[in-house]
Protein backbone atom coordinates (compact mmCIF):
# COMPACT_ATOMS: atom_id res chain seq x y z
CA UNK A 1 0.00 0.00 0.00
CA UNK A 2 1.52 3.24 -0.53
CA UNK A 3 2.67 5.67 2.08
CA UNK A 4 3.13 9.01 0.39
CA UNK A 5 0.50 11.56 0.27
CA UNK A 6 -0.36 14.87 -2.12
CA UNK A 7 -1.85 17.59 -0.70
CA UNK A 8 -3.55 19.92 -4.17
CA UNK A 9 -5.43 23.15 -4.32
CA UNK A 10 -8.52 23.18 -5.78
CA UNK A 11 -8.87 25.05 -9.55
CA UNK A 12 -10.27 28.01 -9.22
CA UNK A 13 -12.59 27.11 -13.14
CA UNK A 14 -15.06 24.28 -12.43
CA UNK A 15 -17.02 21.62 -14.36
CA UNK A 16 -20.38 22.76 -14.33
CA UNK A 17 -23.32 20.60 -13.57
CA UNK A 18 -23.09 16.74 -12.34
CA UNK A 19 -25.08 13.45 -11.26
CA UNK A 20 -28.55 14.38 -9.88
CA UNK A 21 -28.70 11.10 -8.31
CA UNK A 22 -25.66 10.85 -6.94
CA UNK A 23 -25.77 10.18 -2.90
CA UNK A 24 -26.41 14.00 -1.08
CA UNK A 25 -23.38 14.46 0.92
CA UNK A 26 -25.08 16.75 3.25
CA UNK A 27 -27.87 14.50 4.12
CA UNK A 28 -25.95 13.62 7.20
CA UNK A 29 -28.65 10.75 7.90
CA UNK A 30 -27.51 8.96 4.95
CA UNK A 31 -25.52 6.04 5.51
CA UNK A 32 -24.35 6.01 1.45
CA UNK A 33 -22.68 9.45 2.43
CA UNK A 34 -19.47 9.41 0.52
CA UNK A 35 -17.29 11.49 2.02
CA UNK A 36 -13.65 11.10 4.13
CA UNK A 37 -13.58 13.73 6.08
CA UNK A 38 -17.17 13.66 7.85
CA UNK A 39 -15.94 15.18 10.84
CA UNK A 40 -15.70 18.39 9.00
CA UNK A 41 -19.31 18.56 8.24
CA UNK A 42 -20.74 20.77 10.70
CA UNK A 43 -17.79 23.35 9.97
CA UNK A 44 -18.65 22.75 6.05
CA UNK A 45 -22.82 23.68 6.97
CA UNK A 46 -22.05 26.71 9.01
CA UNK A 47 -19.44 28.81 6.32
CA UNK A 48 -22.45 27.09 3.66
CA UNK A 49 -24.77 29.13 6.09
CA UNK A 50 -23.00 31.75 6.49
CA UNK A 51 -22.52 32.19 2.79
CA UNK A 52 -26.33 32.36 2.05
CA UNK A 53 -26.65 34.97 4.40
CA UNK A 54 -24.65 37.36 2.95
CA UNK A 55 -25.92 36.95 -1.25
CA UNK A 56 -28.36 39.45 -0.49
CA UNK A 57 -26.30 42.18 0.29
CA UNK A 58 -23.78 44.74 -1.27
CA UNK A 59 -22.72 44.20 -4.56
CA UNK A 60 -19.86 45.92 -3.36
CA UNK A 61 -19.18 43.67 -0.31
CA UNK A 62 -19.95 40.61 -3.12
CA UNK A 63 -17.55 41.70 -5.45
CA UNK A 64 -14.86 41.43 -2.72
CA UNK A 65 -15.82 38.64 -1.34
CA UNK A 66 -15.63 36.88 -5.04
CA UNK A 67 -13.29 38.88 -6.35
CA UNK A 68 -15.32 39.41 -9.50
CA UNK A 69 -18.13 41.72 -11.28
CA UNK A 70 -20.61 42.13 -13.55
CA UNK A 71 -22.16 39.03 -14.82
CA UNK A 72 -19.51 36.74 -13.17
CA UNK A 73 -20.50 37.79 -9.91
CA UNK A 74 -24.02 37.00 -10.82
CA UNK A 75 -23.00 33.51 -11.86
CA UNK A 76 -21.43 33.29 -8.47
CA UNK A 77 -24.34 34.34 -6.66
CA UNK A 78 -26.68 31.82 -8.17
CA UNK A 79 -24.05 29.24 -7.96
CA UNK A 80 -23.85 29.41 -4.62
CA UNK A 81 -27.73 30.10 -3.91
CA UNK A 82 -28.00 26.70 -5.15
CA UNK A 83 -24.87 24.62 -3.28
CA UNK A 84 -27.63 22.00 -1.06
CA UNK A 85 -29.50 20.77 -4.36
CA UNK A 86 -27.40 21.16 -6.95
CA UNK A 87 -26.35 17.89 -8.23
CA UNK A 88 -22.89 16.60 -7.72
CA UNK A 89 -19.80 15.29 -8.93
CA UNK A 90 -16.50 14.04 -8.20
CA UNK A 91 -14.11 16.49 -6.64
CA UNK A 92 -11.53 15.69 -9.76
CA UNK A 93 -14.21 16.13 -12.53
CA UNK A 94 -15.67 19.29 -10.61
CA UNK A 95 -11.65 20.57 -11.17
CA UNK A 96 -11.23 19.18 -14.73
CA UNK A 97 -11.10 22.68 -16.48
CA UNK A 98 -8.22 23.41 -13.79
CA UNK A 99 -5.08 23.57 -16.00
CA UNK A 100 -3.10 21.91 -13.13
CA UNK A 101 -5.94 19.09 -13.20
CA UNK A 102 -5.29 18.81 -17.17
CA UNK A 103 -1.74 18.31 -16.62
CA UNK A 104 -2.42 15.59 -14.50
CA UNK A 105 -4.38 13.83 -17.22
CA UNK A 106 -6.18 11.24 -15.00
CA UNK A 107 -7.93 10.23 -18.03
CA UNK A 108 -4.67 8.56 -19.43
CA UNK A 109 -3.07 7.30 -16.18
CA UNK A 110 -3.23 3.41 -15.85
CA UNK A 111 -5.68 1.73 -13.24
CA UNK A 112 -3.43 1.81 -10.53
CA UNK A 113 -2.15 5.29 -10.93
CA UNK A 114 -5.70 6.48 -11.09
CA UNK A 115 -6.67 4.55 -7.89
CA UNK A 116 -3.35 6.73 -6.19
CA UNK A 117 -4.51 9.41 -6.67
CA UNK A 118 -7.76 9.14 -5.74
CA UNK A 119 -6.82 7.50 -2.62
CA UNK A 120 -3.82 9.63 -1.78
CA UNK A 121 -4.74 12.70 -2.98
CA UNK A 122 -5.99 15.48 -0.24
CA UNK A 123 -7.48 18.84 -2.33
CA UNK A 124 -7.66 22.14 0.26
CA UNK A 125 -11.27 23.53 -0.48
CA UNK A 126 -12.42 27.27 1.12
CA UNK A 127 -16.12 25.37 1.43
CA UNK A 128 -15.48 21.82 2.16
CA UNK A 129 -11.58 22.06 3.74
CA UNK A 130 -10.43 18.99 2.86
CA UNK A 131 -11.45 16.46 0.26
CA UNK A 132 -10.27 13.14 -1.71
CA UNK A 133 -10.46 13.80 -5.18
CA UNK A 134 -13.64 11.31 -5.58
CA UNK A 135 -15.88 13.24 -2.76
CA UNK A 136 -18.81 14.21 -4.78
CA UNK A 137 -19.49 17.74 -4.11
CA UNK A 138 -21.77 20.21 -5.89
CA UNK A 139 -20.24 23.15 -8.39
CA UNK A 140 -19.56 26.39 -5.50
CA UNK A 141 -17.57 29.56 -5.80
CA UNK A 142 -15.26 30.33 -2.56
CA UNK A 143 -11.57 31.11 -2.29
CA UNK A 144 -9.56 29.87 0.84
CA UNK A 145 -7.99 33.55 0.99
CA UNK A 146 -11.55 35.59 1.02
CA UNK A 147 -13.05 37.18 4.10
CA UNK A 148 -17.05 36.23 5.05
CA UNK A 149 -18.89 38.20 6.95
CA UNK A 150 -20.06 36.26 10.22
CA UNK A 151 -17.01 33.75 9.48
CA UNK A 152 -14.23 35.75 8.61
CA UNK A 153 -10.82 35.05 7.00
CA UNK A 154 -11.81 31.59 5.86
CA UNK A 155 -8.11 29.85 6.04
CA UNK A 156 -8.46 30.95 10.14
CA UNK A 157 -11.83 29.38 10.30
CA UNK A 158 -10.75 26.21 8.72
CA UNK A 159 -7.16 26.33 10.54
CA UNK A 160 -8.07 24.31 14.06
CA UNK A 161 -10.13 21.51 12.43
CA UNK A 162 -8.65 21.08 9.21
CA UNK A 163 -5.09 20.64 10.56
CA UNK A 164 -6.30 17.95 13.06
CA UNK A 165 -8.05 16.05 10.33
CA UNK A 166 -4.80 16.39 8.03
CA UNK A 167 -1.90 15.70 10.60
CA UNK A 168 -3.49 12.59 11.75
CA UNK A 169 -4.31 11.76 7.52
CA UNK A 170 -0.29 11.94 6.85
CA UNK A 171 0.95 10.32 9.81
CA UNK A 172 3.94 8.31 9.19
CA UNK A 173 3.60 9.39 4.96
CA UNK A 174 5.73 10.52 2.59
CA UNK A 175 4.11 13.57 1.42
CA UNK A 176 4.30 15.70 -1.66
CA UNK A 177 2.93 19.53 -0.86
CA UNK A 178 2.00 20.99 -3.57
CA UNK A 179 -0.26 23.72 -2.41
CA UNK A 180 -0.07 27.72 -2.85
CA UNK A 181 0.42 29.95 0.31
CA UNK A 182 -3.30 30.77 0.07
CA UNK A 183 -3.90 26.97 1.28
CA UNK A 184 -1.17 26.58 3.43
CA UNK A 185 -2.03 29.38 5.65
CA UNK A 186 -5.06 27.01 6.58
CA UNK A 187 -2.69 24.25 7.88
CA UNK A 188 -0.75 24.19 11.83
CA UNK A 189 1.42 21.55 10.57
CA UNK A 190 2.90 19.76 13.17
CA UNK A 191 5.16 17.32 11.29
CA UNK A 192 3.30 14.60 11.93
CA UNK A 193 4.89 12.99 8.87
CA UNK A 194 7.62 10.72 7.80
CA UNK A 195 8.56 13.66 5.30
CA UNK A 196 7.69 16.90 3.50
CA UNK A 197 9.05 18.06 -0.05
CA UNK A 198 8.25 20.94 -1.85
CA UNK A 199 9.33 22.04 -4.91
CA UNK A 200 10.72 25.10 -7.10
CA UNK A 201 10.74 24.90 -11.02
CA UNK A 202 13.70 27.55 -12.59
CA UNK A 203 15.35 27.90 -15.68
CA UNK A 204 19.11 28.18 -15.95
CA UNK A 205 19.44 31.19 -19.10
CA UNK A 206 22.41 33.18 -19.57
CA UNK A 207 23.80 31.35 -17.10
CA UNK A 208 21.47 32.95 -14.28
CA UNK A 209 18.85 30.71 -12.53
CA UNK A 210 15.46 32.38 -12.32
CA UNK A 211 12.41 31.03 -10.53
CA UNK A 212 9.34 29.88 -12.29
CA UNK A 213 6.30 32.43 -11.30
CA UNK A 214 4.18 31.78 -14.92
CA UNK A 215 2.70 28.54 -15.95
CA UNK A 216 3.61 26.48 -12.50
CA UNK A 217 0.31 24.71 -12.23
CA UNK A 218 0.92 22.87 -15.40
CA UNK A 219 4.29 21.95 -13.98
CA UNK A 220 3.02 20.70 -11.15
CA UNK A 221 0.15 18.49 -12.34
CA UNK A 222 2.58 16.66 -14.38
CA UNK A 223 4.44 16.04 -11.72
CA UNK A 224 1.71 14.56 -9.98
CA UNK A 225 1.04 12.24 -12.97
CA UNK A 226 4.74 11.09 -12.40
CA UNK A 227 4.51 10.54 -8.67
CA UNK A 228 1.27 8.30 -9.36
CA UNK A 229 2.46 6.30 -11.84
CA UNK A 230 5.86 5.57 -10.22
CA UNK A 231 4.78 5.82 -6.65
CA UNK A 232 7.40 7.70 -5.60
CA UNK A 233 7.92 7.57 -1.79
CA UNK A 234 11.21 8.89 -1.99
CA UNK A 235 13.57 11.28 -3.75
CA UNK A 236 15.63 8.78 -5.40
CA UNK A 237 13.43 7.97 -8.78
CA UNK A 238 14.13 12.33 -9.14
CA UNK A 239 17.40 11.28 -9.75
CA UNK A 240 16.42 9.64 -13.53
CA UNK A 241 13.27 11.31 -13.99
CA UNK A 242 13.05 13.94 -16.81
CA UNK A 243 9.54 16.27 -16.64
CA UNK A 244 8.06 16.21 -19.84
CA UNK A 245 9.11 19.96 -20.11
CA UNK A 246 12.69 19.77 -20.05
CA UNK A 247 13.09 20.45 -15.61
CA UNK A 248 15.71 17.92 -14.19
CA UNK A 249 16.34 17.47 -10.39
CA UNK A 250 19.29 19.60 -9.39
CA UNK A 251 20.20 17.51 -5.53
CA UNK A 252 22.90 20.79 -5.20
CA UNK A 253 20.33 23.09 -5.04
CA UNK A 254 17.68 21.53 -3.36
CA UNK A 255 17.78 21.34 0.26
CA UNK A 256 16.20 19.79 4.06
CA UNK A 257 15.32 20.96 6.90
CA UNK A 258 15.59 18.36 9.52
CA UNK A 259 14.03 19.63 12.45
CA UNK A 260 10.81 19.67 10.42
CA UNK A 261 11.57 16.73 8.41
CA UNK A 262 11.13 19.23 5.19
CA UNK A 263 12.96 18.98 1.53
CA UNK A 264 12.28 21.81 -0.95
CA UNK A 265 13.60 20.58 -4.15
CA UNK A 266 14.56 22.36 -7.13
CA UNK A 267 13.96 21.43 -10.60
CA UNK A 268 16.04 22.84 -12.89
CA UNK A 269 15.67 23.54 -17.05
CA UNK A 270 18.33 24.52 -19.26
CA UNK A 271 17.63 27.71 -21.75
Amino acid sequence: MPIFAILLPPAEGKQEGGNPFAPDMFDYRSSSTFNYFKSLNPRRREIIDALHGVLDGPVEELESLFGVKGDTLQEAIEINRNILKAPLISALDRYSPGVMYQAMDFAGLPTGAQRRLLEEGIIFSGLFGLLRPDDLIPNYRLKMDASLPGIGKISKFWKEPLSEALNEALAGKFVWNLLPGAHEAAWDDTHTYEAMVTTRFMRKKSGELTPVTHGVKPLRGKMVNFIVRETVEDLEPLLEWKHPDGYIYDEKLSTFDEETRTHEIVLVRKG
